[in-house]
């Protein structure tokens, strides 16, 4: 696929709106930051809050706070200001007292939204302190607990158990049901112009910000270029044996809609080392057939995505690379969407009958 680099015209003014958690979140942000600098725009990640496990979930446990830890990396992953402050956010105790474990910037998130009263602005301010560039809202203000039906029957409450039961999972839910979007995540979903789809675990960082009351709808409606980032490996226990198609299909499955144009897929060497590492835990890549994703209106897009360290142990994407990749392929959709948009325009101005003027595409 050709595509315009974000510097060739027209990439000055954007609007992206990453969605997940974890450990991929992070990357997706930082590197967006470092390729958005010069650009007009806006950035938002939206992060899931179903986390209950280590410092996060203490924390949630004990004062029945929103969990902060991927909160608190997306933030960090923003920050200009990364030799001080972020590593003091990042800071972890060690010992296994009641500080042992902690992490320092969970304790700040945590205080800021008890002064305040309000997670909102215990994020806002904490993104000051950090000079972070762009903006990080939690999917719900709710206090959300994911549940999972398994593949032989058992139910799991919980992300951290979820993540720990090592068998395949058949259905998430959230409890309570549809929990209300925080303040300002629809309209950032409404104004984007590019929404980035993971990467990270599908069941228990993805579909749970899918779940958040119109969160799905917004994006099925919208026309921005809609981008799954697929996963470099399967994840035991998550997602065994998940092709490509796989993923869209659970995400199609559980939210009802279409929320994905392109699948975004890393390519390159993986070393003998770590295949066998991985083979050692039941993981494997990804595999990502063309002709399947054409089945569900998805156009693949293989890019040269993963870092390249012989030190590195694990498969990770390089965080440029992800940034580049996902600016050129937000390029060629608008080019391709123009005539599109002009022909819907001439057929709206044309159009006498009201359900003419209600009809939406997504």
């Amino acid at each position: 696929m050709s595509a315009p680099t974000a510097s060739s015209g027209g990439l000055q003014r954007l609007h992206v709106v990453a969605l997940g958690g974890g450990t991929g979140l992070p990357v997706v942000l930082r590197g967006l930051k470092r390729a958005m600098a010069d650009m007009d725009g806006s950035l938002t990640g939206i992060v899931t809050v179903t986390d209950d496990g280590g410092s996060s979930g203490r924390l949630r446990r004990r004062y029945n706070v929103l969990p902060m830890g991927d909160i608190r990396n997306c933030l960090v992953a923003l920050s200009s200001n990364e030799p001080l402050m972020s590593r003091l956010f990042q800071y972890r105790y060690d010992g296994h007292d009641e500080l042992g474990g902690h992490c320092l910037g969970n304790l700040i998130l945590t205080a800021l939204a008890d002064c305040s009263r309000s997670y909102l602005k215990a994020i806002e301010t904490s993104g000051q302190v950090l000079a972070i560039h762009g903006r990080i809202l939690p999917a719900t203000l709710e206090n959300v607990v994911l549940r999972a039906r398994l593949k032989s029957g058992r139910r799991v409450r919980g992300e951290s158990r979820i993540s720990k039961s090592r068998e395949t999972i058949v259905e998430v839910s959230t409890d309570p049901p549809s929990p209300a979007p925080a303040p300002g995540v629809l309209r950032a979903l409404r104004q984007a112009d590019l929404i980035v789809l993971g990467p990270g675990s599908l069941f228990t960082s993805l579909l749970p910000n899918l779940m958040v009351r119109g969160v799905a709808q917004a994006i099925a409606r919208s026309r921005a270029a809609r981008v799954l980032v697929g996963n470099l490996m399967t994840q035991p226990g998550e997602t065994d044996g998940f092709a490509a198609v796989d993923h869209l299909t659970a995400l199609q499955r559980c939210t009802g809609a279409r929320l994905v144009d392109y699948y975004l897929a890393g390519s390159g060497p993986i070393r003998a080392a770590q295949r066998r590492r991985y083979a050692r835990q039941g993981a494997y890549p990804v595999e990502v057939s063309a002709t399947a994703l054409a089945t569900l209106g998805v156009v693949p897009v293989e890019r040269g995505l993963m870092r390249d360290d012989p030190e590195l142990a694990k498969v990770r994407h390089h965080e440029g690379k992800l940034a580049r990749a996902l600016l050129r392929l937000v390029g060629s959709h608008r080019a391709a969407r123009g005539p599109a948009d002009r022909r819907m325009a001439r057929a709206a101005r044309g159009a006498r009958t009201p359900h003419a003027r209600g009809v939406t595409t997504g």
